[in-house]
């Protein structure tokens, strides 16, 4: 149920340009050293953000990075499936599993993992850019509880 250490970069990235959302463009360098993430990896996951429509960039001398879209409109769950894939699944499921199990039909703990991806799904879901920032300005801890 985790979120890849990629995912994690791409969240804290748009996080940063969600608190620049109406101060223009930023650039990697200060992206980075904020969010506490390397350059070198920094590039090409907003670069691939681009891709998904997530950010906009402008190259050259105050070039840089900023989100496409207001920071309301993007939820964490589109992030997590943007670049890993799967909020969460079982490797037993799909079209094609990643193994095979006889268990298939009687095992006790596919309900419980379900339900798992399905709770997890649900916060992602309804917890958007907005919503951090808003909880950072609150300073509080959020509550992310179903």
């Amino acid at each position: 149920m985790g979120v890849s250490l990629k995912c994690q970069y791409g969240l804290r990235a748009l996080f940063e340009l969600s608190r620049n959302w109406e101060g223009g463009l930023l650039r990697i360098p200060a992206i980075a050293k904020t969010q506490d993430i390397p350059e070198r990896f920094l590039e090409n996951i907003l670069n691939q953000l681009r891709g998904g429509g997530f950010v906009k960039s402008r190259r050259g001398r105050g070039g840089g990075f900023q989100l496409s879209k207001p920071p309301g409109t993007i939820t964490v769950a589109d992030v997590v499936r943007f670049i890993d894939g799967q909020i969460y699944s079982l490797s037993c499921e799909g079209d094609q599993p990643l193994h095979h199990c006889d268990l298939k039909r009687r095992c006790i703990f596919k309900p419980l993992w379900q339900k798992a991806r399905i709770a997890l799904e649900d916060v992602y879901n309804s917890v958007t850019l907005q919503d951090l920032l808003d909880e950072e300005r609150r300073g509080g801890s959020p509550d992310y509880s179903i």
